[in-house]
């Protein structure tokens, strides 16, 4: 009797425990866009991509070379900036990639995608005066009007500013030199900084142009 009570028993412990094993559902849940932009393998080639569908948490992207698994890539997206990851799979003309961000990164994402997926259906305008672009002229220099200077990598650009990656935050406020261009910084990023040009351009061109110091 007692040891039919400890089958009993052992098998009821056992439909617990499985029952008590919870299916894992995705994190994050995805949203088609479609979002222009430049990827960076870790060999340091760069590419153009198109992200066709995103979480805060993972992305599809649509590239002409897709890397190794686990590769390490950063992107640089128009509206959304800097994303970076590594590859999860390979698909048709492409591939997918978990984005690793803090959880303030992630809640932006979140944001900005929530926006970009409605945006057309509810008439949303831009959130900033001009449409921003990710320039052909990547790395620039910007100066401090104490001298100081530093190699910088231009995430996108606007007619009236620029996002700036770069380690170094000087104070918001404070007047800069962006290649051959007077502005300001109007606000830090996680990656970076963001430039507000003194006077705003008339065509993106003359943007780019101005970034080269050479």
């Amino acid at each position: 009797m007692l040891k039919q009570d400890a089958m009993a028993s052992s098998q009821m412990g056992s439909q617990v425990s499985r029952r008590a094993i919870p299916i894992e559902a995705p994190r994050f849940q995805r949203v088609d866009i479609s979002v222009l932009g430049r990827y960076m393998l870790s060999n340091k080639t760069e590419f153009p991509c198109q992200v066709i569908a995103m979480s805060p948490g993972d992305a599809v992207v649509i590239a002409p070379i897709t890397g190794e698994l686990d590769e390490r890539v950063v992107i640089y997206l128009d509206h959304l900036g800097r994303i970076e990851g590594p590859i999860s799979s390979t698909i048709d003309g492409g591939f997918e990639m978990n984005l690793i961000a803090s959880a303030r990164k992630r809640d932006k994402l979140a944001a900005q995608l929530t926006w970009l997926a409605n945006k057309d259906e509810l008439g949303l305008a831009e959130d900033r005066r001009h449409d921003r672009v990710v320039p052909d002229i990547r790395h620039s220099k910007l100066v401090l009007d104490d001298g100081r200077q530093y190699n910088c990598k231009i995430v996108d650009i606007s007619l009236s500013g620029a996002a700036i990656d770069m380690d170094v935050r000087p104070t918001v406020g404070t007047s800069v030199t962006l290649g051959r261009m007077r502005g300001r910084i109007v606000r830090h990023f996680d990656y970076g900084i963001g430039v507000e040009f003194i006077s705003a351009q008339q065509i993106l061109s003359v943007v780019q142009q101005n970034l080269d110091v050479n």
